[in-house]
């Protein structure tokens, strides 16, 4: 990949990229380093990425990335996404506003259902591509975003019999 190319893909996918990171680790500086640091192994790696294939290549780098932060700073547990509520069950920040809930129920999926949902319903990627970024199977996928899809039901279905 020359010059010209590296600056056409990071200007295309910067804030594709950026909002994935944003969504998946849900604070803005340490998205930014993530993206910064995508950007960065892509020019260092530019001579062995290949033009077409750098939108695929710099997610699943963001995606590893993003999998090594959130594995060394721990997961968000379900108890402690709870604790924002009183004994009545009711929010004390509102947080049955629409999405607020489903940030929520996002956040605490495991890291691959978690990639695969923002890819397939926030940032609107086909199942081919989100198998490209992730290394997946076009079936494996499926099965993913269906079963993100049924713990998010799931939580969502638990959070409101609270109320």
């Amino acid at each position: 990949m020359k010059r010209k190319e590296y600056n056409i893909v990071v200007k295309e996918q910067a804030g594709n990229l950026y909002g994935y990171a944003i969504r998946f680790l849900r604070n803005e500086d340490d998205a930014k380093d993530i993206v910064q640091d995508v950007f960065e192994k892509l020019w260092l790696n530019r001579s062995k990425v290949e033009f077409a294939k750098a939108k695929s290549w710099m997610f699943t780098t963001a995606h590893n990335a993003m999998i090594n932060f959130a594995t060394r700073k721990g997961r968000v547990k379900l108890t402690d996404e709870m604790a924002e509520f009183d004994s009545s069950g009711k929010s004390q920040t509102s947080l049955f506003e629409s999405q607020q809930v489903v940030d929520r129920a996002v956040s605490i999926l495991p890291p691959i259902q978690k990639s695969v949902i923002l890819l397939r319903d926030l940032e609107g990627y086909s199942y081919k591509e989100i198998a490209d970024i992730l290394n997946l199977s076009d079936s494996q996928v499926k099965v993913y975003l269906f079963r993100a899809r049924k713990k998010i039901k799931k939580q969502l279905k638990g959070l409101f019999e609270l109320v």
